[in-house]
């Protein structure tokens, strides 16, 4: 019945959820509802279409010239209507398959405020996770270890507990050689390799409790201070999935995809014959040694079988703004309240800011000095709002909701096509410039 019921929301998503407005194009039928997303025109909402269209698209093409990607598209949602859906480009550099409004990407890091965050908030709901108590209140594994065991979720999820930023598990499944380690990956599916990393490589089942023991042992900073770290979203699925007696991924679709409508916005793509083409990420000569597309680009997320809370989420633009489009209601969406809104106001709160810690709950926020540098030095736009929130994603992607302003900003674009070593798109700046466009796009006033 579940699988039957999200079919029939996949139909409908399909069908609905991928319409595109602009001045000038037809307008959607749905009935507007508190909260809810419908479509609208740039102007209805204050905003200069041609200014809009216009930088856009340079900001965009001189992009792709400058091979910071082959290919993007750009979503904004104002005073919830979405005024601006664009694509651009193609998915690889070989200019064969253009980017469709209905593509779905990889969304890298962004998985961490959509996949374990509405989670772990719906449990601090519930009273079943408390921020200032030890994290070893809940994973038992820490509460003999010196150096985590009075670690609170608050300094876990602001970046501030020291924690290491990044271990590679794939080192310990390839030899020096470059050949897997066939105890660990397999190339073809076995009792004791279920988790599927990609087309003809299997992970070993128990391999997820090396990688617990590994973050579990690794070192912690005595410095308090701003440290950006996603060990413990290697965990946190776990964790959900013991405080709720349901797998995580089910939970996820349960309590937020599947009432949302955000049919797309899920693990593992290539598993859902969704009739939309899924971006290629990277040309892999460390692990898959082929173009990799339908299965997630992060490799300590392949490990686990694409199912992570580091990464593995791929999505639409559409059905990211719909749950951005939440964030932004302060957890309420199309008349539901999926999250309280103290919770999800603590969340989106910078949460250290005497210890130059920018950071709120897994959310990014923006630089605190941010609206006094330029466009150069700033992070997001200069004119986000301080209330303003988000998060990128390794693979080129950037999520961002501003309470303040009524704007959600998607871009998503693959840039790691065809290496992660290209890094124009940080070079050019280009997502806070295309931010600064609807923030500068205002019509003047009569």
């Amino acid at each position: 019945m579940r699988y039957m019921k999200k079919s029939l929301f996949i139909v409908f998503s399909l069908f609905f959820g991928t319409a595109f407005a602009q001045e000038g194009s037809a307008k959607s039928l749905s009935i507007p509802q508190p909260g809810k997303l419908t479509y609208g025109l740039p102007s209805e909402v204050g905003l200069d279409s041609s200014y809009i269209n216009t930088k856009v698209d340079s900001i965009i093409t001189n992009g792709i010239k400058k091979e910071a990607f082959p290919g993007a598209q750009v979503l904004v949602a104002k005073d919830a209507q979405i005024i601006f859906h664009k694509a651009y480009g193609f998915h690889t550099y070989d200019s064969i398959r253009p980017v469709a409004l209905n593509d779905i990407y990889d969304l890298a890091s962004v998985t961490k405020i959509l996949g374990p965050l509405p989670a772990i908030m719906k449990l601090v709901d519930e009273g079943k996770l408390d921020l200032d108590k030890p994290f070893s209140t809940y994973w038992k594994p820490w509460r003999n270890i010196k150096d985590k065991k009075d670690l609170t979720l608050r300094e876990i999820l602001a970046h501030q507990a020291g924690l290491e930023p990044y271990i590679v598990f794939l080192n310990e499944v390839i030899k020096k050689n470059g050949k897997l380690k066939n105890r660990f990956v397999k190339r073809t599916k076995k009792n004791r390799f279920q988790n599927k990393a990609y087309e003809g490589l299997y992970v070993n089942n128990r391999f997820n409790r090396k990688m617990y023991r590994m973050i579990n042992r690794s070192k912690v900073s005595d410095e308090k201070k701003y440290r950006y770290s996603g060990l413990t979203f290697l965990i946190f699925p776990k964790l959900i999935e013991q405080l709720t007696g349901e797998s995580y991924e089910y939970y996820l679709e349960k309590n937020f995809y599947l009432p949302l409508g955000a049919m797309t916005l899920g693990f593992r793509p290539k598993t859902k014959n969704f009739p939309n083409q899924i971006v290629p990420t990277e040309q892999d000569t460390l692990f898959r040694h082929t173009l990799t597309q339908g299965w997630v680009h992060d490799e300590n997320a392949s490990l686990l079988g694409g199912v992570s809370g580091n990464a593995g989420l791929f999505s639409s633009a559409p059905d990211l703004a719909k749950i951005m489009q939440l964030y932004q209601n302060y957890g309420s969406y199309d008349g539901r309240q999926y999250l309280s809104e103290a919770t999800v106001k603590e969340f989106i709160k910078v949460q250290y800011p005497d210890n130059e810690n920018r950071r709120g709950l897994g959310f990014d926020k923006p630089l605190l000095d941010n609206a006094e540098l330029s466009l150069e030095k700033a992070y997001p736009a200069p004119e986000a709002s301080p209330e303003s929130f988000g998060h990128s994603g390794f693979t080129g992607t950037f999520v961002w909701a501003d309470p303040k302003n009524q704007l959600v900003f998607i871009f998503l674009s693959n840039r790691v096509n065809p290496t992660r070593e290209n890094r124009n798109l940080y070079k050019l700046n280009v997502r806070s410039a295309l931010q600064q466009v609807f923030y500068q796009g205002l019509l003047p006033l009569n």
